[in-house]
């Protein structure tokens, strides 16, 4: 009441719309003597009727009736509202007494296996999800619940194999029980933790009152610091320039300079090829472009005579001892 949730330290539960809600949880020191008022409003979804009731929860103090021996179960085959139920927590809890043999034994917690990280199981086979039941008892640990301290049973826990427990079958009937996950709490054997400073390596010295900077700074200068990011880098960077300008341009030898340290022999030779380039670059852009002779008819279309064409150039070497102009002549002739 008078809060948009409840308390920290309790949960609900329903998993229908039809089934049963379930208030459960375990309220710490914190909560001991405030009474905890949970207001609960329901309504009729075919009628729209609305009903309140506020429901008490006194908290007291566990002080007087100390539990310092703490066993945690968890059980595979129920769910945390079956488990929640009076007949069923009755049973385990006899169960339990009957393997423990305390004077008094009492529920200190039950949570769902989905609260301490577990998944949610598959719908097949009516698989349930777990819980873990919390018991307090005021005598040690039975020898039965100490069989799971034993290294032989360790080693089949460390390799996912079942441990040999004795009182099992005290169990089996109705509740599964994880004997892996068992955990043994005795708080009459509570190490205090605390663990005095000693100064050493990481430990800051004590430095005294912290003193802020005042509300008045002083204005700063930014003329130096522009030289020395941007006044400095560029000063850098343009003797550079200049440096390469020197090299590219005016450590130059020239064509003059080339020349005469070039023989004349071979500026002739140079000179000779530059013009013999040059004009078979002019006569292959004025030469005449012949038609390909696959292009003309061998044959006339009208008085179906042959005409044959040759093209060739005089020229007076011999070929063999022969002139080229008498070979020609002979292939006229044929």
């Amino acid at each position: 009441m008078g809060y948009p949730d409840r308390p920290g330290w309790l949960r609900y539960i329903q998993r229908t719309p039809y089934s049963d809600g379930v208030l459960y949880g375990s309220p710490t020191i914190e909560n001991v003597g405030k009474p905890t008022i949970i207001e609960i409003t329901a309504y009729n979804r075919r009628t729209f009727e609305t009903a309140r009731h506020n429901l008490i929860i006194n908290i007291m103090s566990a002080e007087d009736f100390p539990l310092p021996y703490q066993a945690e179960f968890f059980i595979k085959n129920m769910n945390v509202e079956e488990m929640l139920a009076s007949e069923v927590l009755g049973d385990f809890l006899g169960a339990v007494k009957n393997v423990w043999q305390p004077e008094r034994l009492n529920a200190i917690n039950i949570t769902s296996a989905l609260d301490r990280g577990g998944r949610v199981p598959l719908p097949i086979n009516d698989m349930k999800e777990g819980v873990y039941v919390m018991v307090g008892a005021d005598v040690p640990f039975s020898s039965c619940l100490r069989e799971v301290e034993n290294p032989q049973n360790q080693l089949r826990c460390s390799q996912e194999m079942e441990p040999v427990i004795t009182c099992d079958k005290k169990f089996r009937t109705q509740f599964h029980i994880d004997w892996c996950k068992i955990s043994l709490v005795d708080n009459t054997k509570q190490v205090s933790t605390y663990q005095e400073v000693i100064r050493g390596e990481g430990i800051l010295p004590d430095g005294g009152e912290y003193k802020p900077p005042s509300d008045t700074l002083k204005s700063r200068d930014y003329y130096s610091d522009f030289l020395i990011t941007l006044a400095v880098p560029s000063a850098i960077a343009l003797v550079l320039f200049l440096i390469l300008a020197y090299i590219m341009c005016c450590r130059r030898e020239g064509v003059e300079k080339r020349n005469m340290q070039t023989p004349d022999l071979q500026l002739v030779h140079h000179s000779a090829i530059q013009k013999s380039t040059k004009e078979l670059r002019d006569m292959s852009k004025n030469r005449e472009i012949a038609w390909p002779l696959s292009t003309l008819p061998v044959f006339h279309p009208v008085t179906g005579t042959c005409h044959i064409r040759l093209r060739f150039h005089s020229s007076r070497l011999q070929v063999n001892g022969i002139p080229e102009e008498r070979k020609l002549t002979e292939a006229m002739n044929l």
